[in-house]
């Protein structure tokens, strides 16, 4: 018996890693702070188009419309709005919050990069501050990380298989369509024209806030395929990132079937041309993709991991009794 309980046991470090209670607070003053910018902004947009009806149609794509300005907000606004609000209450509700802080902060960096080089002083000191506080929000994700204090404490949960996968699949099928698009585009327009939808050039013409079309696609397309990756391996950031990109992605869905019933496509499927039908139903896979992906990845994770046994964490055996009875 002494030979056998007396042996050393290997302990083992690994265990459910959280944010601390600094860093959840940190992220989510800065979740808070990127929030109120977007909404700035889309205020003075509604102060601009004059109804919350016209501002949503101009989202869409309707750009026709009576205006007493130049907007400047676009149909990514209101969806990073609602990305920083929704992190910041996972922030202050979870432990296990690193995942959607650095989803957000990730998504930030490349969307409003093209900023910097945006004509217009506003757009610039928002880009290089929405900027700012995105690294802030990818440093705390990071450098916010620990070890749970209780070796015993649950991982965060995978989700679940079947949804996951089924979402994983829908977000890689909507990165090869946006991709196909985009390559397309490119070998249709003339070159100057196809550098311009990546730099926001002359021949552009989009809100002062909006990135660049093809650097839009470029960005999205990647989100898709990286949250895609994430779901079909059941990673544990996978809800964060696919969310995030199934919310982009139904955004996108929605403005193109609006402007498809808006300017009556939709119902005239049948007369037009093969490129503009397989646009519109792009418009409608991705709708319908996007919010099956919401709600496949919205649902419940699968049972969480147990942390490791108190032996494999390094748990000492007991002590011998006193006196060491005859054999110990």
């Amino acid at each position: 018996m002494r030979n056998r309980l007396s042996r050393p046991v290997a302990t083992v470090s690994i265990g459910a890693v959280t944010v601390t209670r600094p860093a959840r607070l940190t992220g989510a003053a800065l979740c808070a702070a990127l929030a109120l910018i977007a909404a700035v902004w889309i205020l003075q947009d509604l102060a601009v188009l004059g109804s919350p009806a016209d501002l949503a149609w101009y989202w869409a794509g309707d750009h026709h419309l009576p205006t007493r300005g130049r907007s400047t907000t676009s149909l990514l606004d209101p969806v990073l709005l609602a990305a920083y609000t929704a992190t910041a209450v996972a922030a202050l509700r979870s432990r296990h919050a690193a995942s959607a802080l650095a989803a957000a902060g990730t998504a930030t960096l490349a969307l409003r990069l093209p900023g910097l080089w945006a004509t217009g002083s506003g757009a610039l000191v928002t880009a290089l501050l929405e900027l700012a506080l995105a690294v802030g929000l990818v440093l705390t994700a990071v450098a916010g990380r620990r070890p749970a204090d209780d070796p015993h404490e649950r991982q965060p949960a995978r989700p679940r298989t079947g949804p996951a996968v089924a979402a994983g699949i829908l977000l890689a099928a909507a990165a090869l369509l946006l991709t196909g698009w985009e390559l397309y585009r490119a070998g249709e327009l003339p070159l100057e024209a196809t550098v311009d939808r990546f730099t926001g050039g002359r021949s552009v013409v989009k809100p002062a806030l909006a990135p660049p079309p093809a650097w839009l696609s470029a960005t999205t397309a990647g989100l898709y395929g990286t949250a895609a990756v994430s779901c079909l391996t059941r990673a544990r950031h996978a809800r964060a990132f696919g969310l995030l990109a199934a919310a982009l992605l139904t955004a996108g869905g929605l403005g193109g079937v609006a402007r498809a019933v808006r300017y009556e496509p939709l119902p005239r499927l049948g007369d037009l041309t093969t490129v503009d039908a397989a646009d519109v139903l792009t418009s409608v896979f991705g709708l319908l993709a996007g919010l099956a992906a919401l709600v496949l990845l919205a649902g419940r994770d699968a049972p969480a991991a147990p942390g490791p046994h108190p032996a494999a964490a390094g748990a000492r055996p007991p002590a011998p009794p006193r006196p060491t009875p005859p054999g110990w």
